[in-house]
């Protein structure tokens, strides 16, 4: 775990080189596409994992199982999407402002719902194309930043599962590498 938030903590180092707001392309440094797709590696790579080789293998086995109510159960593991929202808040700790988070059309969870309607339609062309992160500049009160959503899949049965059978669930007919969301990471562009 340290030397993940290490690899995360440099990787957002690397955009302390971004400079002046304005396009993206225009900055000096490492560009925010290069670091933002730097950044969805290391969360996609931890969650699938987490998914893959912690959540399914206890289910699997009738060991611990995943729940929403972790907190409260003290027997459960958090659920994959509140691995990602924890991890998330646990980098905010090292001072920076670049933010990530999961967004879908369909959220179990309100505040995963797309909070404006360039991420909707960012959502939408991810789920068009999810080989392809959709990107732009956007303006969150006084701070510009630079925005990628990246396509986020159903990786195994357990989030089919969960999603297909959840009472808030919109949609429930999720199959295996479906797009069911994206993941947001945010990174501030200097004024």
């Amino acid at each position: 775990m340290r030397g993940k938030l290490a690899l995360i903590t440099a990787c957002l180092t690397l955009v302390g080189g971004l400079a002046k707001a304005g396009q993206a392309a225009d900055l000096p440094g490492i560009p925010p596409e290069v670091v933002a797709d730097y950044l969805h590696a290391v969360i996609e790579a931890d969650r699938i994992f987490y998914t893959i080789h912690v959540v399914e293998r206890m289910q699997k086995q009738g060991g611990t199982p995943a729940s929403e109510t972790w907190r409260r159960d003290k027997i459960t593991l958090p659920l994959p999407a509140q691995f990602l929202r924890e991890a998330s808040e646990l980098a905010t700790l090292t001072g920076t402002k670049v933010r990530y988070r999961l967004i879908s059309l369909w959220p179990i969870n309100p505040q995963n719902a797309p909070a404006s309607d360039s991420e909707r339609s960012n959502l939408e062309a991810v789920r068009q194309h999810p080989e392809r992160s959709a990107t732009g500049i956007v303006r969150i009160g006084e701070q510009s930043y630079f925005q990628a959503v990246y396509a986020d899949r159903a990786v195994t049965q357990a989030c089919i599962g969960c999603h297909n059978a959840h009472p808030r669930s919109s949609k429930k007919d999720f199959r295996l590498d479906d797009v069911m969301g994206g993941l947001v990471i945010e990174i501030p562009l200097e004024q």
